[in-house]
């Protein structure tokens, strides 16, 4: 990238030394925004399809035997109304299918159909090139530092919020 092209990141804009965890937080903030924004925008130009699309898809390719609503709902970190009606979208264009649980009729099992597989499956080799391009400033040992270092983020986030 030129240097023309770069814009100020959020957190260079705080001087004091001692807001490093603001710091972190609007870092980490800028990088998912940017990664999130440009996954979007490749879905919809490569496969004219949302992200929230790809996850759900995602979600019921790594859940051969389906999931509930409220699973899918819980592993997006989405309510169950914006679950439903994508679900809803994909059931109509034959991507998933939506069955009711055998031991509580109240609830549905979601699975992906053959068309949604093969949709899915034709997006996931192109998905994962653009998040490796995203990610070549890193050597492997960073990322795996990193990964590491986030993960311990992660703990310390759910333990402060009493998850």
């Amino acid at each position: 990238m030129s240097e023309a092209r770069l814009e100020p990141d959020r957190e260079s804009a705080l001087m004091s030394d001692d807001k490093l965890e603001l710091k972190l937080w609007l870092r980490l903030l800028t990088c998912s925004s940017l990664i999130q924004g440009e996954v979007r925008a490749r879905l919809r130009e490569a496969f004219a399809t949302t992200l929230p699309r790809f996850d759900l898809l995602a979600q019921l390719d790594r859940a051969p035997d389906g999931l509930t609503m409220g699973e899918l709902s819980s592993r997006l970190m989405v309510s169950n109304g914006n679950v439903t009606g994508l679900t809803e979208a994909l059931v109509r264009e034959g991507l998933v299918s939506r069955l009711p649980e055998p031991d509580d009729r109240r609830s549905l099992r979601i699975r992906l159909t053959a068309a949604g597989k093969r949709a899915f499956d034709a997006m996931t080799p192109t998905h994962e090139r653009w998040i490796d391009q995203m990610m070549a400033g890193l050597t492997r040992a960073e990322k795996a530092h990193l990964l590491a270092l986030l993960g311990k983020l992660k703990a310390s986030a759910r333990e402060a919020s009493g998850q």
